[in-house]
C-alpha cells in the first residue's frame, strides 16, 4: 500500500473531506490531493501531524 493510499483511506474512515484536512494542517487542498496521488509525500513534521489527526 502506498503513501497516499494509506492517507487517502485513514481521511475516508475518518469522514474528513482533503478541504477539512488541509484546514487542520493548516496546508492547500491541492497538496492532500497531491500526497493522495503519490505526486509528493508529506514532510516529517506534517506526518507526524497527520498520525494525530488520523489516529
Amino acid at each position: 500500500m502506498s503513501t497516499g493510499t494509506m492517507i487517502k483511506s485513514l481521511r475516508e474512515v475518518s469522514l474528513l473531506s482533503q478541504n477539512s484536512l488541509a484546514e487542520k494542517l493548516c496546508i492547500t487542498r491541492q497538496a492532500i490531493s497531491r500526497w493522495e496521488n503519490d505526486e509528493t509525500i508529506p514532510d516529517p513534521d506534517l506526518l507526524l501531524n497527520l498520525s494525530h489527526i488520523l489516529e
